[in-house]
């Protein structure tokens, strides 16, 4: 690695170099023999790993067709199997599955530490005509997948030389077209990915010829994040769309018709934009007015395509969002659209049906207080089935299934994985630096005073903190007496897209203010003191948790930092970096480092102040956010003469671990840390 005089840790960002691995191996070691080297670690690691292998889980199903996919990992596979089975042996205790993908098999045979990353089944008119699949595989759990053409009849891969789709290591994207036909934007040579390493060309690719020779449809330019092109197989309204992602957050969309003419779909770059038969619906972002009227960020509007398209501003407002209720999730059955609202943190679930008086609007189903329910699968094709998951931190995951207009049923229900006798769920709300009103749920034991505290943020890209039951958090914390605490501070979804945008660059402060401010509250109520408060996040997280460290210190007593961002001076010359500048800003722009340099933690540790023990973990194979952050971080908080410990998966990819070995690993030396260091 070149030499900087102004950052001597430089070296540390040599991923796979080995002298950068031997730093890490000497800090692993001292990791695990200062936590991890105990009979308790292994107990409680033991006892995690059991919750993720169980057959007690809900084997979680997409439907493609007639059969139910789903991808299982457990004791005997720990790489996993891809495997279906039909509806009526799904709804019994045990069933009947078909393995497809061995994937430990494949690993074995092939020499390499592959990872599953999913797989496309080729969706056609005729349910007996599932014959073929694209299956994503990493080494390690990169992001980077290699690409591989699946026989459904023979349950084999199709080689090269039989035409079959394949492509070697790379952030591809692709879909299919027909059997013999796909969108392909992959590494394909000189100038096809953007700076931030993903495709920057989309091109029509046919069975049998060269991935370079593609029919090339669509180009974004170098600084864009993405390019990408799929087909639509809805019979009857079959299109297809090409989009260039000018950033994380806007984005040009298109038409591509049958002569290869681009039609610009005309709505706000930061909108997002669906379409679904003969509707176009359209997301904003941000307000947007049309013909004198003003539509809020958060609003869904939905618009007849061919009419939207002709010229037509024909807008009707589907979802509306108030101060207190957003929009979460919407998704399309054949006839109907599915909307997920939160109302302070809490879903709530409605169908929209299009008619020839307008649309109609009903609840689909109560749900249960502090519990959260998504919708995990339907069939916009042919029916109007769908798939449902709920659950909350003491309520284990329920799966429903049902048809639009008929009764809901429960199909399957995980057991409970951890006691949770005298335990409850309650919310509250801090006060923020600048007067705003921050959620957050405490789950504790009942009549408890003061006492080791973990309290978990994310605050970043728009995503939302939800209630949801984990066996391993349970096991690890909760059932030792721990309180857990689940702050939905600014940069997240959770009252839509404005309270995402508030902490966009040079707000970001407000993110980091909204933290600290439930860490006081918690003490404020009793629930805890400082020395006994930890806090966790990771990637994004991991930032705030960095931020935590350096400029909140005295308000928690230890602090996990996983995966994290933390040289902010850099992180855009790092992998995916370059794509997050919507949300962070440009360091390269002096007015927008000014906000930046304020709080970045690598550039702003401070040897003189005290600072509560810290573990930082990353992983090697993590081609999102380099685990230079991590590395350099620990080095400098090391010789600052910190409390710094670190542990560095070799491989895991960004979310930490390959397999449920590895998951159980992490997370049972997350909790022993924060155990120990709280004086649980």
């Amino acid at each position: 690695m070149a030499s900087d005089p102004n950052d001597p840790h430089l070296w540390l960002e040599d991923v796979t170099g080995e002298t950068a691995l031997d730093w890490v191996r000497a800090r692993n070691d001292r990791t695990v023999a200062e936590f991890a080297d105990t009979p308790a670690f292994t107990d409680l690691r033991d006892r995690i790993r059991a919750v993720f292998d169980t057959d007690a889980r809900i084997p979680y199903v997409r439907r493609r067709g007639a059969y139910l996919y789903n991808y299982w990992r457990d004791a005997d596979h720990v790489r996993g199997l891809w495997r279906r089975t039909s509806m009526d042996s799904y709804r019994t205790d045990s069933p009947d599955w078909e393995i497809l993908v061995d994937l430990d098999a494949v690993a074995a045979a092939e020499g390499e530490n592959w990872v599953w990353s999913g797989a496309q089944v080729l969706r056609t008119e005729d349910d007996a005509d599932q014959t073929r699949a694209l299956i994503s595989m990493s080494r390690g759990g990169a992001d980077a997948v290699v690409i591989r053409e699946f026989d459904l009849i023979r349950r084999d891969f199709v080689a090269v030389d039989d035409g079959g789709f394949v492509l070697p290591e790379a952030k591809t994207d692709i879909d299919w077209i027909d059997l013999d036909t796909v969108y392909v934007g992959t590494d394909t040579g000189l100038d096809s990915l953007t700076d931030s390493g993903y495709p920057r060309i989309a091109a029509r690719w046919r069975r049998g010829t060269d991935v370079r020779d593609a029919d090339v449809v669509f180009e974004g330019e170098h600084t864009d994040v993405a390019v990408s092109a799929w087909h639509d197989r809805t019979p009857g309204f079959e299109r297809d769309f090409a989009e260039r992602a000018i950033d994380f957050y806007s984005t040009e969309r298109y038409e591509i018709t049958r002569d290869g003419t681009l039609i610009r779909l005309d709505a706000p770059e930061d909108a997002r934009v669906s379409a679904h038969r003969e509707w176009l619906l359209i997301r904003t972002r941000s307000p947007w007015t049309v013909d004198g009227t003003t539509h809020p960020a958060g609003t869904l509007l939905a618009a007849r395509y061919a009419d939207y398209v002709a010229g037509s501003r024909d807008l009707t407002v589907l979802f509306a969002p108030d101060p207190h209720t957003s929009l979460e999730q919407y998704v399309w059955t054949r006839n109907h659209l599915l909307l997920v609202t939160l109302s302070d943190v809490q879903t709530r679930m409605r169908v929209l049906t299009p008619g020839p008086d307008g649309w109609t609007d009903t609840p689909l189903d109560d749900i249960g207080e502090f519990a959260s329910t998504d919708v995990l699968d339907v069939d916009p094709t042919s029916s109007d089935e769908f798939f449902l998951n709920s659950s909350g931190y003491l309520t284990p995951a329920t799966l429903l299934h049902g048809y639009v207009g008929e009764p809901v049923e429960e199909l399957k229900q995980a057991p409970s994985f951890f006691d949770a006798t005298n335990l409850s769920v309650a919310q509250h709300f801090a006060t923020s630096d600048d007067g705003t009103a921050i959620p957050y749920f405490v789950v504790r034991r009942d009549g408890t005073g003061p006492g080791p505290t973990l309290l978990y943020g994310y605050g970043g890209f728009e995503n939302s903190m939800l209630p949801g039951y984990s066996g391993a958090m349970g096991l690890g914390w909760l059932e030792r007496g721990g309180t857990y605490v689940v702050a939905n501070i600014r940069g997240g979804g959770e009252y839509g897209p404005d309270w995402h945008t508030q902490a966009l660059k040079a707000g970001r402060h407000k993110a980091f203010e909204d933290f600290a401010a439930v860490a006081r509250d918690l003490v404020a109520r009793g629930v805890t003191t400082a020395a006994q408060l930890g806090a966790q996040g990771g990637s994004n997280g991991g930032l705030l948790m960095g931020v935590m460290l350096t400029r909140y210190p005295e308000l928690f007593g230890a602090i996990v930092c996983q995966v994290p961002l933390l040289d902010m001076r850099r992180y855009h010359l790092l992998l995916a970096g370059a794509s997050w500048m919507a949300e962070y800003g440009d360091p390269d722009d002096p007015d927008q480092w000014e906000f930046i340099s304020k709080y970045s933690p690598y550039q702003n540790t401070d040897p003189d102040r005290a600072y509560p023990p810290v573990l930082i973990a990353t992983s090697t194979r993590d081609d999102r956010v380099h685990p230079g952050h991590a590395r350099k971080m620990a080095a400098l908080l090391e010789e600052q003469g910190h409390r710094a410990w670190y542990y560095e998966n070799i491989e895991g990819g960004h979310g930490g671990a390959a397999d449920n070995a590895q998951l159980a690993f992490k997370s049972a030396l997350t909790y022993t840390f924060l155990w120990e260091v709280l004086g649980g």
